[in-house]
């Protein structure tokens, strides 16, 4: 396998697979290392994509790795990348296996890391019934007894999101409410009802939930609930390189997917809390075109 490229693409998902077309169509040597774990490979289908819409998420990756698949300048490499060094014309990215590769630019499409509460059953319905984004799965679970698992202001806000596909709706504080005496208010005259007490299982069947038990012992019918998790970055390696973070933990871009270090790129669920297949797929497509266009700068 060749050494040398002009772009390695850390991550071969939606933002990597996108970028990795567009540059392999702009003639750029480029290669992609990925591990094959996407954080959504236990979501039974991907929505809101137009030309997708209801398909598995492993369906869409494998189309779009069989269409990039076509072009002889892109190479794929099944591994994880450990480390990235800076060059005097580059980078050289290191594998687990111990191999080295180098490269003119890198772009980081690898994506988060949820962190998983401590509640028994909540990973295995993570992404089935357990989620993050009515506009990917909310139509799925319309007019559904549905919960909510956050509190604060954020708690408020997203339950209000929330009612528009469901009026079934509960609020699981999972503790002591935080939510002002304004909002808690607004929600009782929505018929929402606030659920202080602590969550101890999802009660479920292949990731399907049945109930939320509760610590008390008691239990509570439910078809899904969503939630926001805490997050880390997939990977560690643009943090190395010194690649700044956010307030939010994502990895700090300019509006041409560009991170703090010269020559280093994100995109994808890496950069933005907006997640979901389109919006990857459409931010690794302009975090190809504008590497490539770097790169025709500094060589013209």
């Amino acid at each position: 396998m060749e050494k040398q490229y002009d772009v390695i693409i850390v991550g071969g998902s939606y933002a990597g697979l996108s970028a990795a077309m567009a540059l392999g169509r702009s003639l750029r040597k480029t290669l992609i290392i990925d591990g094959g774990e996407p954080c959504n490979r236990q979501t039974p289908h991907s929505h809101n994509f137009i030309t997708h819409d209801g398909n598995t998420p492993k369906a869409i990756s494998l189309q779009a790795k069989e269409q990039v698949s076509k072009y002889d300048t892109v190479s794929f490499l099944q591994g994880i990348a450990v480390s990235a060094t800076k060059l005097n014309d580059g980078f050289e990215v290191k594998t687990a296996a111990g191999e080295a590769f180098s490269a003119k630019k890198i772009l980081f499409a690898t994506g988060i890391k949820d962190q998983m509460p401590a509640i028994d059953g909540f990973a295995a319905c993570w992404g089935i019934t357990a989620i993050h984004c009515p506009y990917c799965h909310g139509y799925e679970v319309r007019h559904e007894k549905t919960g909510v698992i956050t509190n604060g202001d954020l708690g408020y806000e997203y339950t209000k999101l929330i009612n528009n596909w469901t009026k079934e709706l509960t609020l699981f504080t999972n503790g002591k409410s935080t939510l002002t005496p304004e909002q808690t208010e607004k929600l009782a005259k929505h018929n929402i009802s606030i659920v202080e007490k602590e969550i101890a299982a999802f009660d479920h069947t292949n990731g399907y939930i049945n109930q939320v038990l509760f610590k008390d012992g008691s239990a509570m019918p439910m078809k899904a609930v969503y939630s926001k998790l805490p997050f880390v970055q997939h990977c560690d390696i643009p943090m190395q390189l010194g690649c700044a973070l956010n307030e939010q933990g994502y990895l700090s871009v300019d509006n041409f997917y560009k991170t703090t270090v010269p020559g280093v790129f994100a995109a994808g669920d890496n950069i933005n809390m907006m997640r979901s297949v389109a919006l990857a797929v459409s931010a690794g497509n302009l975090a190809g075109a504008f590497i490539n266009k770097e790169l025709v700068d500094e060589t013209f």
